[in-house]
């Protein structure tokens, strides 16, 4: 297909008889760079677009070898002649892609034609190039055909009648009549024919694709090499081939997204066979390459009232040959904090890829933790056993679904003295998360919502807390430069009273995940009696969150962010009983860095009793 693709091209650029004017020029030029102002180097760069394109110049710059050329500091004149001649060719093709099929090219080298000075005559200096093109009538198409069509096609709008006849849009109509065909099926689809004729007294051009859908197509046998410390059945059961199921190209990238959520390979290359093997099936060669099974990470997080969470972890990729995932995820938070003592957590867990299915995974996982808060202390312990199954993985969509079961112990001490939980739990979740650029969402949502049934054994409560949450995200302005965020968060524990209730269960509100403005934890409500007659703080049985951000990308790499947060928290199930509310506001700054962007906000209270004086926030990523 890439030869007949090319042929494609080379035919409408012999029949659109575009040329390139070889013409001496003494003229001065004024274009998008200049020296003292876009200068690259010594040698000063004129591009001009006869007719004042800047669309078509700002793009012959960018495909410009030349251009390229400056940036790299190459300056001598063997090098700028070198790049000029390349330059015809590309910017008469560019021409040629945006349907001017009469341009004219001139480069000047110091007001000599580029294309008149032997390669071996090259000048030891050039001071001065001045790109001129005059690219002409614009070329559309008398007809647009293409066939046979796949059912369902997906083709260009702009092959059609009458619209701009440029080649890049029948490449692009070409490859999507192949893909369609491909989706279909029909692995082997491919172009058996064009007819490109432009016609020069009317500006017109006659195109005509022609398709060879080709037989349909199963997948045959996959062939696998390069693995070194995983078994091989076990990555034949992380891949998931459809052995014998009718071809689609999109499950051959599904089984490059199984392979790559391993986190076991840094490289992984599926071939198709050149030629179909007995029955018309595909068989296809799968090589990977291993990455290092170890790896570690670090992440902070600052509060001048909250103080300092510092997080790490330790993971293992392969740890027992069978893409066995082992991680141990540690946690120190509150460190330095105005309102509570330090809390440390401890996790470990050990997931298992394609257990049961290929999108399924299996998982153990153990947790301990050692919590210090300004109103209690708690220690709890827990051990799960659970499968997290993905639904939908793709590059702006993921859909999964997570169940466990969970027995869990805790011991809380209060003003009441010590009080001891313990349950079996299922917890369960769903995420649907539709965000475009996730670490830093421009467009987009995610939704998420959790059930955690639980059975109390002892004093404990019997119940279930429910919670759902769902954020939104939409930009405008030119390159996406304004962002409109927000987010909603709810949740109620049922069925158990707040006495009985695991206090890590309830819910309370304030700090950097809630309500910024205002301490972590600091909006909670105070029902259960404690001793002299009075009331002990503790979460509450239901909660409300809502967050709006402005973002603003002043530069690149840096943003501006205005937000307001809003918590409320009851006493009672189902939004009901004694509450009370806060809420924050403040700004922000964004650092773009590579794995997301560094975050400083600085917040206060705008209502509520629980805060006090202006709040700093630093960490990695978007508040959400």
């Amino acid at each position: 297909m890439r030869a007949l693709l090319s042929a494609l091209l080379v035919a409408s650029t012999a029949l659109g008889g575009a040329s390139i004017a070889l013409a001496q020029s003494s003229s001065p030029f004024s274009g998008l760079f200049g020296r003292g102002g876009d200068a690259e180097g010594p040698v000063a760069l004129d591009i001009r677009v006869e007719g004042g394109d800047d669309d078509l110049a700002r793009q012959i710059r960018q495909t410009s070898l030349i251009s390229g050329a400056l940036r790299e500091d190459r300056t001598t004149g063997q090098d700028v002649l070198a790049a000029a001649r390349g330059d015809y060719a590309r910017i008469l093709g560019l021409l040629y892609d945006e349907g001017y099929y009469d341009g004219t090219v001139n480069i000047l080298l110091d007001g000599v034609e580029a294309a008149e000075v032997a390669p071996l005559d090259a000048p030891e200096v050039v001071q001065r190039v001045a790109v001129v093109v005059q690219p002409g009538r614009v070329f559309r198409f008398s007809r647009a055909a293409i066939a046979p069509v796949a059912p369902e096609s997906d083709l260009p709008a702009g092959y059609a009648v009458n619209e701009i006849a440029g080649t890049g849009t029948m490449r692009r109509t070409a490859l999507a009549g192949v893909e369609a065909w491909r989706g279909y099926g029909h692995a082997k689809a491919d172009v058996a024919d064009q007819q490109i004729i432009a016609d020069h007294d009317t500006a017109r051009v006659d195109s005509r694709i022609t398709l060879s859908p080709g037989p349909r197509v199963s997948f045959g046998q996959m062939s696998v090499s390069g693995n070194q410390r995983l078994n091989e059945r076990r990555l034949r059961k992380i891949a998931g081939f459809p052995e014998g199921a009718q071809f689609n190209p999109e499950d051959l990238e599904t089984v490059r997204r199984r392979l790559r959520r391993s986190g076991v390979f840094s490289a992984i290359t599926l071939q198709e066979a050149e030629n179909l093997g007995p029955g018309n099936t595909l068989d296809v060669d799968l090589t990977v390459v291993e990455q290092r099974p170890r790896r570690i990470g670090a992440g902070f997080e600052i509060s001048n009232t909250d103080g300092v969470l510092v997080s790490a972890y330790w993971m293992h990729r392969n740890l027992l040959g069978g893409g066995e995932r082992l991680r141990i995820d540690a946690r120190v938070k509150d460190i330095g904090s105005q309102t509570s003592e330090r809390d440390d957590e401890v996790t470990v867990r050990l997931d298992r890829p394609a257990t049961i299915t290929p999108d399924t995974t299996g998982y153990l996982e153990a947790t301990a933790a050692r919590m210090r808060e300004e109103d209690y202390d708690e220690d709890t312990a827990s051990a799960s056993l659970g499968f997290n199954h993905i639904f939908r993985d793709a590059e702006t969509e993921l859909l999964t679904a997570d169940i466990s079961l969970q027995y869990q112990y805790s011991r809380v001490f209060d003003a009441n003295g010590q009080t001891d939980f313990k349950v079996l739990a299922l917890p369960m979740d769903v995420i649907w998360d539709r965000r475009v650029e996730r670490n830093n969402a421009r467009r987009g949502f995610y939704l998420s919502s959790s059930l955690v049934p639980f059975r109390g054994f002892g004093d404990t409560g019997t119940g279930a807390q429910a919670l759902g949450e769902g954020r939104v995200y939409r930009s405008f302005g030119a390159g996406d430069r304004f962002t409109l965020a927000g987010r909603a968060r709810a949740g109620s524990v049922l069925g158990s009273d707040i006495e009985t209730t695991p206090r890590n269960y309830l819910f309370f509100s304030g700090g950097g995940g809630t309500v910024r403005g205002h301490p972590y934890q600091s909006l909670g409500v105070e029902v259960i009696p404690g001793p002299d007659g009075g009331t002990i703080k503790t979460g509450g049985m239901s909660v409300a969150n809502a967050t709006a951000e402005f973002r603003f990308q002043v530069r690149e790499r840096i943003g501006l962010v205005a937000f307001a947060d809003y918590g409320r928290v009851w006493a009672d199930s189902g939004f009901d009983g004694d509450s009370g509310d806060q809420a924050g506001a403040g700004i922000g700054v964004r650092y773009d860095t590579p794995v997301g962007p560094l975050r400083f906000d600085v917040a206060g209270p705008v209502s509520g009793d629980t805060g006090s004086g202006v709040q700093l926030y630093l960490g990695l990523g978007q508040a959400f």
